[in-house]
């Protein structure tokens, strides 16, 4: 697996010849049971080789359901305790509790549209499941409570990762400053190749909610400028590039997700940002992309110890 700009995070880890990725950051809180999953130590076949936990991609559905049995053992629990998301890439978060468990996994959903989990109870696991979009997870260690959320780039226009932190903040009174971030394995700016039309409507709401210097680290002061010269503004701070005339363009979600993070309240010290591409990383991850979606589903899980 290849990392980015020197850095290793998340970390690759085995156990029971299932390789998985750890965050440091959320590991050291002590409150959490987590992970993010690769390709590696499921039964599933083919296109869907081998940790495949999606439902809905056309696999052998008792091939699935051995993957998330895999999981939960890594993570020590049931299947039954999961809870899973269903992902419409809105800013919809969900307050669960016991009373979900098993949600989308070992019974039928129940709630839809919804891209964002939060919870304060202990012994349920949330589940988010991604091919090259962004997991967000949320971990707030004084209350302690947890969030994880699926940021594509329609979710990250809508600033999901703002509206997971606003839901702790209803629910458990979580304060951003408390809260441990970590932006997971996704693809990356270099990857992510996106037309005008993508990036003219990223940049139409993203720049009037998150261009504060503050937020996103812009080097010159916002004003009423062309779409074009916003992309080339951003191009500058690493945020959306430009390389290419034929008017595509490169939008890093890692860097957009960030900004929405910290103009939620979150510390920047507390912002965990992934240096693992999936699509850079194909061999070892689902990316929609790479496989022209022929692929299964990687899967985020978070948990209250």
């Amino acid at each position: 697996m290849v990392w980015k700009d020197g850095r290793r995070t998340p970390k690759l880890l085995e156990q029971d010849g299932i390789p998985y990725l750890q965050f440091e950051s959320l590991a050291k809180t002590g409150v959490v049971r987590h992970l993010f999953t690769t390709r590696g130590g499921g039964v599933s076949e083919g296109i869907y080789a081998s940790m495949n936990l999606g439902f809905t991609r056309g696999d052998d559905r008792k091939c699935v359901e051995e993957n998330f049995r895999r999981v939960a053992k890594l993570l020590g629990c049931r299947r039954e305790d999961m809870i899973a998301s269903d992902q419409t890439h809105t800013a919809n978060v969900r307050l669960v509790t016991g009373a979900d468990r098993g949600h989308g996994i070992t019974r039928e959903k129940t709630f839809f549209d919804t891209d964002g989990l939060v919870t304060e109870e202990r012994g349920i696991v949330l589940a988010t499941f991604y091919a090259d979009c962004v997991p967000l997870f949320f971990v707030d260690p004084v209350h302690p409570a947890v969030g994880l959320s699926h940021s594509g780039w329609r979710g990250t226009v809508q600033g999901i990762g703002e509206a997971t932190v606003r839901k702790m903040q209803e629910c458990f009174g979580s304060k951003p400053e408390d809260i441990i971030a970590a932006i997971g394995p996704s693809i990356c700016g270099d990857c992510y190749e996106v037309s005008r039309d993508v990036a003219e409507h990223f940049l139409g709401e993203f720049w009037e909610k998150y261009h504060n210097d503050r937020f996103c680290r812009m080097t010159t002061e916002p004003a009423k400028l062309s779409d074009s010269l916003l992309c080339e503004k951003l191009k500058r701070n690493n945020t959306l590039k430009d390389d290419t005339e034929d008017t595509k363009y490169q939008l890093n979600l890692w860097v957009a997700n960030q900004c929405v993070l910290e103009k939620s309240g979150i510390l920047p010290e507390h912002i965990e940002v992934t240096s693992l591409c999936t699509c850079c990383n194909s061999g070892e991850l689902f990316s929609h992309r790479a496989s022209h979606g022929q692929r299964g589903n990687l899967g985020a899980f978070l948990g209250l110890d």
